[in-house]
């Protein structure tokens, strides 16, 4: 899909509604800070606008820009947690690398095998990582029946005591 067509019957020029949805994305602004500093610069956008914008070129911007990221490196350490979110408690399992970055996360209603494993199937084929040469699991009780699912991998994990 060229630019022009992705662009074609938009009131803005290209560059603004590109810099707007990275900024939205990048940063933690609300879509008024943002219509604000484009008021700033002499742009009139309105809040609901650039709302638009992020719904429809956010995914496309993830989508071209993915391939160009940094890999994540071969170390992560696993860790589930339950928090609560709008009053319902759910588990957050989570997995980090060794340079503290975020490689992905998932939210789950349940505890159980079923959900470590689903966890682990979308990290693993996520688009930038890596194999990972060591996996450290941390407070993670359904995954330790995991590694029958990870048969794959060439070394056990580390289990803290």
């Amino acid at each position: 899909m060229s630019t022009a067509s992705v662009f074609k019957w938009r009131h803005f020029l290209p560059e603004i509604i590109l810099l707007n949805v990275r900024w939205y994305c990048r940063y933690a602004l609300s879509y008024r800070n943002l219509e604000e500093m484009m008021a700033e610069r002499g742009v009139n956008v309105d809040h609901s606008t650039l709302n638009r914008w992020v719904l429809k070129y956010a995914p496309e911007l993830d989508k071209r820009i993915r391939p160009h990221l940094k890999p994540t490196n071969d170390s992560w350490r696993t860790d589930e947690t339950y928090i609560k979110i709008k009053g319902v408690w759910k588990y957050l399992y989570r997995a980090v690398n060794s340079e503290g970055n975020t490689v992905d996360f998932m939210l789950s209603a349940k505890r159980d095998d079923k959900a470590a494993a689903r966890f682990f199937r979308k990290v693993l084929k996520g688009q930038r990582t890596q194999s990972p040469r060591v996996i450290t699991v941390v407070q993670m009780r359904p995954t330790q029946s995991l590694w029958r699912f990870s048969k794959g991998m060439r070394r056990s994990p580390k289990t803290p005591n």
